[in-house]
């Protein structure tokens, strides 16, 4: 299957394919330019590998798992090995991970030179679902998600299902996570794969649902600036969770990214029969419908979202199945969508 990202002169293809990762060189010229090809060390090293085998010159440059390589440090490595490397303003950067090696992939490769190019294979349903489309490209600064970051289009964005083989139950759940966010918000029927349960054998017709709610969106609004904003559906108070209870430094026992967000949608889901069906299919993937966490701590990161602006932060809610709404809300109103008297 294809997709193609119409963006103008930034439009690119999404190939979603088994077995498409060993035929990179079919849809990217890698053999007649300098390949720096990233991942982490939580990815099957064979995976990079057979990238860099297609390539005439590569080099493979691994960083440690977890969201803490998303930081100004790794960063500046990152860019000092593509430098040692001689990278030149027609070479490309070939990102092979999840979502932390995707951002920081793109980040290097949007500002290296003042941008080169960059391909996208993501390996974990996470990066597959969401994060590898749509040119967002960033590292976190301290505790604050994505703060640093540029808008960066791929070149081409590989989807091999193939990889996903190798993932552990619960990240590969964790990524499920944005599917059934897109469903709720663009795409009921996408949602009834869910409520049908045969959700690992639905996994290519889930991914590629998810990516075309996501593919109309960005098309929309590459930057930001209107209906891109429905994608943040969950990451309000998801991502004030993930900074205070996230997988993160020494926090191993933390909770991933997309479990963050399905905590984050529930208490924007208006319809209560449909905020049922959801606790439902989240309990049915194993997803988290509660967790214990300090309210007054991600309510302080909450402020911190890079949405807040002039003393309002914009909140998605979803009033019904396949529709959302945009709402500004009062920074003094948070406390409530958490739970607690105003202060």
């Amino acid at each position: 299957m294809k997709l193609t990202m119409r963006l103008k002169k930034h439009s690119y293809d999404i190939i979603l394919k088994r077995g498409c990762l060993k035929n990179l060189y079919q849809f990217a010229n890698v053999r007649e330019r300098k390949v720096f090809v990233l991942t982490d060390a939580g990815v099957p090293a064979q995976y990079a590998q057979t990238v860099a085998d297609q390539c005439t010159d590569a080099v493979i440059y691994t960083i440690p798992q977890g969201e803490a390589s998303k930081c100004l440090k790794v960063y500046g490595q990152v860019l000092q090995a593509m430098l040692d490397f001689g990278m030149g303003r027609r070479d490309v950067v070939v990102a092979v991970g999840g979502g932390v090696v995707g951002d920081l992939g793109g980040f290097c490769a949007a500002t290296y030179m003042r941008g080169i190019d960059f391909i996208n294979c993501p390996t974990t349903t996470l990066a597959q679902i969401d994060s590898s489309i749509g040119g967002k490209t960033a590292i976190d600064l301290g505790e604050t998600k994505n703060i640093v970051g540029a808008f960066w289009q791929p070149q081409v964005v590989l989807i091999d299902p193939d990889v996903l083989d190798t993932l552990p139950r619960r990240q590969y759940v964790n990524g499920l996570a944005e599917a059934l966010k897109a469903g709720l918000i663009a795409d009921p029927e996408l949602f009834a794969l869910f409520e049908k349960g045969d959700w690992e054998q639905d996994i290519e017709q889930i991914i590629y649902r998810s990516l075309k709610v996501k593919k109309n969106i960005v098309e929309q609004d590459e930057h930001e600036h209107g209906p891109r904003a429905a994608l943040n559906f969950g990451h309000t108070i998801g991502h004030g969770i993930e900074a205070v209870k996230g997988v993160r430094g020494r926090r191993k026992n933390g909770l991933y990214h997309g479990e963050c967000v399905a905590l984050g949608m529930l208490p924007m889901i208006e319809d209560k029969a449909l905020a049922r069906r959801t606790r439902a299919v989240m309990r049915a993937l194993g997803l988290p419908t509660r967790a214990s966490y300090d309210k007054h701590k991600v309510l302080a990161q909450m402020r911190h979202d890079k949405k807040g602006r002039g003393g309002s932060i914009t909140v998605i809610r979803v009033p019904g199945l396949g529709c959302w709404r945009a709402d500004k809300l009062p920074m003094a109103d948070l406390p409530k969508l958490l739970g607690m008297e105003e202060e």
